[in-house]
Parts: C-alpha cells; structure tokens; sequence
C-alpha cells in the first residue's frame, strides 16, 4: 500500500506540474492577446485622430485657389478704386477666410527672403539658396504641407 501512495504522489506531482506549465502558458498567452488589443486600441485611436485631423484637406484643396484668386485681386487695386465700397468689402472677406482658415488649423507657408526649404516649397525658377518672390502661396494644415508653395529663387 506504501508504494501505491508513492506512486500515486509522482503521478500527481506530475499532473500538477504539467498543470502549473500549462496555467503559466495560458497565463503568458493572455498577457500578450491582452497587450495586442491594448496597442490596437492605441493605433485605432492615434488612426481616428489623424483623421479627424486632416479631413478637411480635400475641401481645402478646392477652396484655397479661391482665396489666393481674391488676396491677387488686392493686387490690381490703385488708389482710386482703393476707397471704393467693393474694395473694403473683399478686404473684409479676405480677412473672415483667413480668420476661418487659421481656426480650422491652416497656415500659410513664410517664403520671402527665406532660405528655400524642399519640404515646403517647389522652385520654379532661378537658382541660389534664398527665396526671391511667391509666385503663389504654399499652406499647411496642421503642421502638415498640403499645397506646396511655389517660388522664385536669387
């Protein structure tokens, strides 16, 4: 009877040892199914944020043409037609875009007399390091470049 104790207590230590491999395993297992979700939640967050983030830049796309179409029309102002009602009300509709713009997190990109930078601006013209002239206006939405800005280089 001693021996069949004896050899009962190895076949359970057995049992509960293959038991404790198994739990650990499992236990293991859980823990990175758990860590998996937790950085899918991460990135599905991180994803939905950039989202919301950039979705507006295919409107802006179609609308910051417009804008830089009435800031050139200040450009054919002279002095007569400065004081005439229709030049302070684009003025004034000039001012409301940008102010629009700037809340929905557009800016736009600074080139004159800047050192020319690839990642914002497209040379048309000219060679040298420095920016001559805007030949027409570059923006970033959110810090991100959407429409480069093209210049003349000194």
């Amino acid at each position: 009877m001693k021996k069949d104790k004896k050899d009962l207590k190895k076949q359970v230590s057995k049992k509960s040892t293959v038991k404790v491999g198994e739990y650990n395993e499992m236990e293991n297992r859980y823990k990175r199914a758990l860590a998996d979700y937790q950085n899918l939640q991460k990135r599905s967050l991180e994803e939905k944020n950039d989202f919301a983030k950039y979705a507006n830049e295919n409107l802006l796309h179609e609308i910051l043409p417009i804008y830089d179409n009435l800031k050139i029309s200040l450009l054919h102002i002279n002095e007569q037609t400065d004081q005439n009602a229709w030049a302070e009300g684009i003025k004034y509709v000039i001012k409301q875009f940008k102010e629009v713009l700037k809340n929905a997190g557009v800016e736009e990109i600074e080139t004159e007399g800047k050192k020319f930078d690839l990642n914002t601006m497209e040379a048309v013209e000219g060679k040298g390091e420095k920016v001559k002239k805007e030949i027409k206006p570059g923006y970033k939405l959110n810090g991100k470049v959407i429409i480069a800005a093209k210049v003349s280089l000194k």
